[in-house]
C-alpha cells in the first residue's frame, strides 16, 4: 500500500493513504453533475425573468461558457472555503492537502481548477488518471503544479477527530495535569493523536523518536521545564486533559 509522507510545521513526518482513482473520479462526478444541475436551474431562471431579451451569438457563447466558469468557481469556492473539500470529495471520504503540511491556499485551489482543462475536461480524463495511477503521490498536472495531494480521511486508521475519542472523564471526576493544554487548538491535538496512533501501529525506534520530537517541542510551548518520563503517556495526558477541559 503507498503512503503520502508529509512534513509539517514542526518537522515531524506523517503518513497517509493517498485517495484511490475510483474514489477521485467518483467524487469529480458527483461534482460535475452537481454543476451541471445548479446550472440548468439557473438557466431556467434566467430565460423565466429576461425572456427572449437575450438571444444571438453573444447569448449562445455565454450559455457554452458558463458551464466551464461555473466549474471553476465551484471547486475554488469549496476547496478554499471548506479547506480542501468539494462535496463530492467529502461524500467519498477525500480532500486535498499541501505537501508541506498547510492548507490549500487561494493560489494552490486556482492552479488545480486551471489545470481541470488539461487533466480532465480536454482529455476526457485520460491524462489525470493516467498521473494518478503512475505518480508516487498519486497526483495530476494541476497537484504536481500546486504540490498537494489528495488523501484519505474515511476508512483509514491514521486519521481522527477529537469526538472520536470518547469515554474520557468529565471535571467532576478527573483533574487535569495540564490545564495549559487550552492554549493548543483542536488542530495541534488531532495531530498529537495521529502521531500517537502512528506510534502505536508502528511500534519501532523512528517514531519514538517522533514522540520524542513532539515533546521537546511541546514544552516551552506550554511552559513545562522538565522533562516528562515517559513521551508516550504525557501526550496522552495532554489529550485527555484537553478534551475534558474544552467539551
Amino acid at each position: 500500500m503507498k503512503f503520502i509522507e508529509i512534513t509539517t510545521t514542526q518537522n515531524v513526518t506523517i503518513e497517509y493513504e493517498p485517495a484511490r482513482l475510483r474514489e477521485r473520479a467518483l467524487a469529480w462526478f458527483m461534482d460535475v453533475m452537481l454543476i451541471l444541475l445548479g446550472y440548468f436551474i439557473l438557466l431556467q431562471l434566467f430565460h423565466l425573468i429576461f425572456g427572449g431579451i437575450f438571444s444571438g451569438d453573444i447569448s449562445d457563447v455565454a450559455i457554452v461558457l458558463l458551464p466551464f466558469l461555473g466549474f471553476f468557481l465551484y471547486h475554488i469556492f469549496f476547496e478554499i472555503w471548506n479547506i480542501g473539500q468539494s462535496p463530492g470529495k467529502m461524500a467519498m471520504g477525500i480532500k486535498v492537502v499541501r505537501l508541506d503540511g498547510k492548507d490549500p491556499e487561494w493560489s494552490d485551489v486556482v492552479l488545480r481548477a486551471v489545470l481541470h482543462l488539461v487533466d480532465s475536461l480536454f482529455s476526457f480524463g485520460v491524462i489525470g488518471a493516467v498521473l494518478i495511477k503512475t505518480t508516487g503521490k498519486g497526483q495530476r498536472l494541476g497537484d504536481l503544479a500546486a504540490n498537494t495531494a489528495i488523501i484519505r480521511i474515511k476508512g483509514t486508521s491514521h486519521l481522527f477527530r477529537l469526538a472520536d475519542i470518547l469515554g474520557i472523564s468529565t471535571l467532576e471526576n478527573y483533574q487535569p495535569t495540564y490545564p495549559q493544554v487550552r492554549i493548543l487548538s483542536e488542530r495541534d491535538m488531532i495531530f498529537i493523536k495521529n502521531v500517537l496512533a502512528r506510534r502505536q501501529r508502528y511500534p519501532n525506534r523512528a517514531h519514538q523518536e517522533v514522540l520524542d520530537d513532539l515533546v521537546t517541542h511541546l514544552m516551552p510551548l506550554l511552559g513545562i521545564e522538565q522533562r516528562p518520563p515517559n513521551s508516550l503517556e504525557f501526550l496522552r495526558t495532554l489529550l485527555r486533559d484537553y478534551i475534558v477541559l474544552t467539551r
